[in-house]
């Protein structure tokens, strides 16, 4: 009895240590799986937090739906400059004057317009409601003024540093720091359109690197 006694005396540590080890293990998955918006902070990862809750907050249909077919081009033609506001190509019920908000009702969270026969692509930034003070309408098609001003070039897509590493974001992250209100649903521009948006962290394996200046190839001495 002596000896079996002693046995399970030497035994118990060893079973203490294991259940030390295993339950911070536990912990971490099960805080990981039940992750909340609130676990993220505000200023991670260039507002990673809003990322984060949208893709949390967007249906799965919506995610991968791609029956959308807005184009590149005219993705461009609204902006005077890439990386410009877009401007406002319909005309804005009088109604919404003052109340801003109303532009959410279609891109907050995007869907069909029967209206006008096209998918709403979504704001990035739903919390800047003050719309109209970036986004402008068209009053004329008309310059008012002579002008030989020419755009800068959109920035060339893809250009990943070897031939399978996730392609650079090749613009800056200010008011576009949710990746998924473009390059997911319906609305998103064909081009730039992804398959993998249920992955969530996007920035996880794509770095920003603005294309402020040719790229120059690394070549070793």
């Amino acid at each position: 009895m002596m000896k079996t006694h002693a046995h399970h005396s030497r035994g118990a540590p060893l079973s203490l240590l294991v259940v030390s080890l295993l339950l911070p293990l536990a912990t971490l998955l099960g805080g990981a799986a039940t992750a909340t918006a609130s676990d993220v902070p505000d200023n991670f990862d260039n507002q990673g937090k809003k990322l984060f809750t949208a893709q949390q907050r967007t249906p799965t249909a919506n995610l991968s739906a791609d029956s959308g077919g807005r184009t590149l081009a005219e993705f461009y033609a609204l902006r005077q400059y890439p990386g410009s506001p877009p401007r406002i190509p319909h005309v804005v019920d009088l109604a919404f004057s003052g109340n801003e908000t109303d532009c959410l009702s279609c891109h907050g969270k995007g869907g069909y317009s029967t209206e006008f026969d096209a998918f709403a692509p979504v704001t990035p930034h739903p919390e800047n409601v003050l719309c109209t003070q970036c986004h402008a309408q068209t009053k004329t098609g008309e310059p008012f003024v002579e002008t030989d001003w020419v755009s800068i070039a959109a920035p060339k897509l893809g250009l990943s540093f070897l031939g399978s590493s996730p392609p650079p974001i090749p613009h800056s992250l200010q008011l576009r720091e949710n990746c998924i209100a473009c390059h997911t649903g319906p609305g998103a521009v064909v081009e730039i359109r992804i398959d993998h948006a249920s992955r969530g962290d996007c920035r996880q394996c794509h770095a920003a690197v603005p294309q402020s200046q040719p790229l120059t190839e690394f070549t070793r001495k």
